[in-house]
């Protein structure tokens, strides 16, 4: 057996590779909701960090592993690929299959587990503008899915909407720039497996009353080419009104896609623009640069806006500054109120995103500021306390999600 390893983990070596996945022991193994897939696949916890197992044919878990590291290193929203072992055999010398080893994505959910009960329509379309935006920020990569799905795919909360994170690569590939055939394509197979998951979801009376396949695979193209043609539509501008060029770039950034450089050429009467946008993550990488925090596009949105309000209210001009108390006498304090065994609710930014939305709502109600310590309170006793554990569903049958009632606030 030969392990080839992004991380160093010793405590790979010792899982019992002689045994088909399939039959691992379950003092190996933890239950975790999963979708749909042709392989085995598996969870196993070591030094409390738990991993997916894939088992497949070896070139195409190289070919996998390749490209999420690829994906990795531009910072594209993936499974991080920790590991492939090939060569396995059985005690009897039997080949076994090679397996991918890819680390599990915290306070995630396969859509199957958000689908344990009927959801509404208002989260179906939160669920594919989230698909939307990453299939965007992929064909801007110049990455070729291969199979568009929401099945392979998996699902973080942010900040009253969704973050979407490709799962499967195996059919993937990389290029410098995609053609407008394979951009076509790949948009051809989402369709195909959007009707087919969603008539699955029907048949076994998941799906809302309102909703209809085909009117759902409808939905999702016309978002995907909205949304393609905002990010990168040639732009003609009269050459007295310049300033529209400026409101793009700040309309795209609000989108929370980055403006690499502008292309500009005269025309009769005015100039043709068209930005190159590099990726999304415009407010993240903010956060990051301001607080060293690391959120979702909408959380980050969301913090900054904070940020920026303390900023204004503590008349503080250097941004460094009053990004360096707010996170030292806001953020955090709210933080560390999350009482310990509440805690794998949700994480940490996604706690403080819920309680601003939440005390806004407390301040309507009252007609005025309420104050964010009264906010803090009432929604770890109202609000917090009965949601669901979403870091992980450990212990848990897959086969019972129902029973930690993974949709509950989702609705």
């Amino acid at each position: 057996m030969r392990i080839t390893s992004a991380l160093i983990d010793p405590a790979l070596l010792d899982l019992p590779w002689h045994i088909p996945l399939e039959d691992w022991p379950a003092d190996h193994l933890v239950a975790l909701p999963q979708g749909i897939s042709r392989h085995i696949v598996r969870f196993v916890k070591l030094n409390d960090t738990v991993y997916a197992m894939k088992e497949t044919r070896e070139r195409i878990a190289e070919k996998e592993y390749d490209l999420l590291r690829a994906l990795e290193r531009i910072d594209f929203p993936a499974v991080q690929a920790v590991a492939i072992a090939t060569d396995r055999q059985t005690k009897e010398g039997e080949p076994l299959e090679t397996v991918l080893v890819t680390r599990h994505l915290q306070f995630s959910l396969p859509y199957r587990a958000l689908f344990s009960r009927v959801l509404r329509p208002e989260t179906m379309n939160r669920l594919l503008d989230a698909l939307a935006a990453l299939i965007v920020r992929m064909h801007l990569t110049g990455f070729s899915w291969g199979d568009c799905s929401l099945s392979n795919t998996l699902f973080r909360r942010d900040a009253g909407s969704f973050a979407a994170y490709l799962v499967d690569a195996e059919t993937g590939n990389l290029y410098p720039k995609l053609s407008e055939g394979q951009r076509s394509e790949d948009i051809e197979i989402l369709r195909l497996n959007i009707f087919g998951e969603c008539l699955d979801l029907q048949a076994a009376e998941l799906l809302h009353e309102s909703i209809d396949p085909m009117s759902v695979v409808d939905d999702i193209v016309a978002r995907y080419e909205r949304l393609w043609h905002e990010v990168t539509y040639e732009q003609e501008v009269a050459k007295d009104a310049r300033h529209h060029i400026e409101r793009r770039i700040r309309r795209l950034n609000e989108m929370g896609f980055d403006v690499a450089e502008v292309s500009m050429s005269t025309m009769d009467g005015g100039y043709r623009v068209r930005p190159k946008v590099v990726d999304a993550g415009y407010h993240t990488r903010r956060l990051m640069r301001l607080t060293g925090l690391d959120a979702e596009e909408n959380q980050a949105r969301q913090l900054l806006n904070d940020l920026d309000t303390y900023r204004a209210e503590s008349h503080l001009t250097d941004e460094q500054q009053a990004a360096h108390r707010w996170l030292t006498e806001v953020f955090e304090p709210v933080v560390r109120a999350v009482p310990a065994n509440l805690r794998q609710k949700l994480e940490p930014q996604e706690i403080f995103s819920q309680i601003i939305q939440h005390k806004w709502l407390l301040s309507e109600r009252a007609g005025r500021d309420v104050g964010m310590g009264p906010a803090v309170g009432s929604y770890l006793t109202e609000v917090l306390v009965n949601k669901p554990d979403e870091q992980a569903v450990l212990g848990v049958d897959a086969d019972d999600l129902s029973a930690v009632e993974v949709e509950a606030g989702l609705r």
